[in-house]
């Protein structure tokens, strides 16, 4: 038996995995390499700034750039917290710069192309691998090794061309999250089987809740049910080779994932577009639903319900693939190659890997799983230690959609065509056509 595997192919880390069948995951260095990169209005552009404050390297200013709502909520004070903990250590200073994490993400070319943060946090996958091969970030070569994270991170924090471009600071699995409260009121049991999970979700209609909540307006949140389904019925295999552009997005596989996510959508809240994933956490919250297929960010949501917070994994539903594949996406940080204090950059990129610095984020309401292996799980929630149990089980982890493969496909062609399905659930031929011609358009072949 051979441990858990990320979409890079490397085991999990031992702290995290157990030893689980293991199926193959090629890195496909050439999925990226030529991928243009997407113009975006210049909103980010006045971020940051190559003024270093007249020094550099330890004790100098940085600038940190982070994706969160700016200046408020459970993020970005976990993010606050180790800024201010490397500023102490290393008796310099760091300027936090925070921009709600859709408009980060959509401008992030712009961002980097213009003058950008010193450091900024960002994702493992294909999404670091683009900016690696297009020059926007600089190797963190000399950063690594890093005590405490192992061959797995490393090597899910390397790029095509060998180097480290990334340090992980933590990750955290996608699954159905629902009140402990609503459910023992109401007599529900999480679901095993699609028969358990179609039960559920009609007493739960009987009920008068609403079985999912959904939400989609920021484009991203669909992609999360997409993968689940893909995986749970066409295997691992096929969906990180869709990813990479090796199968058809018009293919009777992936007209069978539409399919299914068509019967289920009468289940869900209506009018997804029209609403952000906090709000649809509320509806959570209030128990106007019953369950939401979502990160464990969730608890970011509805932070004052942690306790009462509880989930289970998407059921199988082709008992030939099983229920041990999950996305448990990777975050951590990168230095902007256009920032104006390099070294003072690679310096605190020194400090995010360690487990100090995640200790100096967990403060028991984090969402994610600290990717060092010394930090401190004493002060683990309940939330926590199910994650890193749930995530060591996987036989395969994906890391998202919009990470797994190439970031111009992800976000002018599949967002929009997931957003055209959830309008028109009937249209499964015409959106899969569409699919398929741009992905040929885009990847070629």
């Amino acid at each position: 038996m051979s441990p858990a595997r990320s979409p890079f192919g490397q085991p999990l880390p031992p702290s995290v995995a157990v030893t689980a069948a293991a199926s193959r995951r090629r890195f496909l260095q050439g999925a990226l390499l030529g991928a243009g990169l997407l113009g975006a209005p210049s909103l980010l552009t006045a971020c940051g700034g190559s003024d270093s404050g007249g020094s550099s390297g330890a004790g100098s200013t940085v600038k940190f750039g982070i994706n969160e709502a700016k200046g408020s909520g459970p993020a970005y004070d976990r993010l606050k917290s180790v800024a201010d903990a490397y500023a102490q250590k290393s008796g310099g200073k760091v300027d936090l710069n925070a921009v709600d994490h859709n408009t980060f993400q959509e401008n992030i070319n712009t961002y980097l192309q213009g003058s950008p943060d010193d450091v900024f946090t960002w994702f493992a996958g294909f999404r670091m691998n683009q900016f690696a091969e297009s020059g926007l970030i600089s190797d963190v070569n000399d950063v690594w090794p890093i005590d405490g994270l192992g061959d797995s991170f490393k090597q899910a924090s390397t790029a095509s061309d060998g180097k480290q471009y990334f340090v992980p600071v933590g990750y955290y699995p996608w699954a159905v999250f629902y009140l402990k409260s609503t459910f023992e009121k109401k007599g529900y049991e999480p679901p095993t089987t699609l028969d358990d999970l179609t039960t559920l979700m009609k007493k739960m209609q009987k009920d008068d809740v609403t079985p999912f909540a959904f939400a989609d307006k920021d484009g991203w949140p669909a992609m999360g049910t997409f993968d689940i389904l893909n995986m749970r019925i066409n295997g691992y295999d096929f969906h990180m080779d869709l990813m990479a552009g090796e199968k058809d997005w018009d293919s009777a596989e992936v007209k069978q994932v539409f399919d299914a996510w068509k019967g289920l959508l009468p289940y869900h809240q209506e009018d997804p577009l029209g609403r952000t994933w906090q709000e649809a956490a509320t509806s959570l919250g209030k128990g106007e639903c019953g369950m939401y297929l979502l990160g464990t960010f969730v608890v970011d949501g509805i932070p004052d319900q942690e306790d009462d917070l509880d989930f289970f994994t998407f059921p199988e539903l082709d008992a030939s693939i099983g229920a041990t594949a999950l996305d448990a996406p990777i975050d951590g940080f990168c230095v902007a190659k256009g920032g104006g204090n390099q070294a003072g950059a690679k310096d605190m990129m020194k400090y995010l890997g360690t487990a100090a610095a995640a200790d100096a984020a967990n403060k028991g309401n984090t969402p994610l799983i600290a990717a060092n292996s010394g930090a401190d799980t004493s002060v683990y929630s309940a939330l926590q230690k199910k994650s890193a149990e749930v995530v060591g089980q996987a036989t395969d982890i994906a890391q998202f959609l919009d990470r797994d493969t190439r970031s111009d496909f992800a976000s002018t062609v599949v967002i929009p065509s997931l957003q055209q399905f959830l309008k028109d659930p009937s249209d499964i031929d015409g959106v899969t056509k569409s699919l398929q011609q741009q992905k040929v358009s885009i990847f070629g072949g």
